[in-house]
C-alpha cells in the first residue's frame, strides 16, 4: 500500500546546499516518494548532473524551471530539457496559449530521438500569491479563483498535460479538466505545519481529496531534524 501511495508524493529538494546531501536525503527518503522536484534554486548552483542523484535512485524527475518567455526560446529550453530524461516540466501558464503550444511541440520531438517525452504542466498562480497580491501587485482585476479557471482552460487549450494549481483552488478548477490530467499540488503542510512564504496552502488529504494527482512537499521534510520521519508520516497520513 505505501509503495502505491508514495506515487502521489514529490519532494522538493531545493533548499540542500550540495550533492552529497542530495544523493543522501533521497537514498533515504526513495520509499517515500515517487517524484523528486529539482527546481531553479539547485539546478542553477549545480547544473544538469544534479538530476542523476535522482536517475540513480530510480525514481521520476521533475525538473521545475518555470520556462516563461517568447515561444521559440521556450520550445528550444523545453527540447533541450527534454533530452535530459526528466519526466515533468513546468512553463508558466501566463506565458500565453501560444508560447504552451511551443513547449508541448517540442516535447513531443523527444520521440524523434528514442525519447518518452516529459509533460508539460502549467503553473497557474505561485502559491505566495494571494487575492490582495494579485489586485494590488499584478493589477488583475478579476478574482482570484477566475483568474486560475482562465490559467488552468488556456493550459488545456494548449494541449499541456497537466497544471500546478494550490489545493485550495482546486475546487473550482478540478470540473474543468479533462480526465488524466495531471494537477500537480504545491504549498502542502502538515496540520500544524509552518507555511514559511506559502499563502495557499493545504494538507496532504485534503488535496487528495479535492483532486491532486501529485503533492509536492517541501521544507515539512527537508527541514525536519529527522527527514525521514517526516516522510514516513506523510506518508502515513494518506493511508
Amino acid at each position: 500500500m505505501a509503495r502505491d501511495l508514495s506515487d502521489l508524493l514529490a519532494l522538493a529538494l531545493d533548499n540542500l546546499q550540495s550533492p552529497a546531501e542530495v544523493r543522501s536525503l533521497v537514498a533515504q527518503t526513495k520509499h517515500c516518494f515517487g517524484t523528486f522536484k529539482v527546481g531553479l534554486e539547485l539546478f542553477t548552483r549545480f547544473g544538469p548532473p544534479i538530476l542523476d542523484l535522482v536517475f540513480e535512485s530510480g525514481r521520476k524527475v521533475f525538473l521545475d524551471l518555470k520556462f516563461h518567455d517568447i515561444p521559440q526560446t521556450v520550445g528550444n529550453a523545453v527540447r533541450s530539457a527534454s533530452r535530459l530524461g526528466v519526466q515533468f516540466i513546468t512553463v508558466h501558464a501566463q506565458g500565453g496559449t501560444e508560447m504552451m503550444k511551443a513547449a508541448c511541440s517540442a516535447a513531443r520531438t523527444a520521440r524523434n530521438e528514442g525519447l518518452a517525452p516529459p509533460k508539460i504542466v502549467g503553473v497557474t498562480l505561485l502559491t505566495s500569491i494571494d487575492a490582495s497580491a494579485l489586485l494590488n501587485e499584478l493589477n488583475v482585476s478579476v478574482a482570484l479563483e477566475q483568474h486560475i479557471k482562465i490559467l488552468s482552460l488556456r493550459a488545456v487549450d494548449a494541449l499541456l498535460d497537466g497544471i500546478v494549481c494550490s489545493a485550495s483552488d482546486l475546487p473550482h478548477v478540478k470540473p474543468l479538466l479533462p480526465d488524466g490530467f495531471e494537477i500537480i499540488t504545491p504549498g502542502i503542510r502538515l496540520l500544524h505545519g509552518d507555511a514559511h512564504d506559502q499563502k495557499r496552502v493545504s494538507t496532504p488529504k485534503e488535496a487528495i481529496r479535492n483532486g491532486a494527482t501529485l503533492l509536492v512537499i517541501g521544507r515539512a521534510v527537508t527541514e525536519d531534524k529527522n527527514p525521514v520521519a517526516a516522510a514516513e508520516g506523510i506518508l502515513r497520513s494518506l493511508e
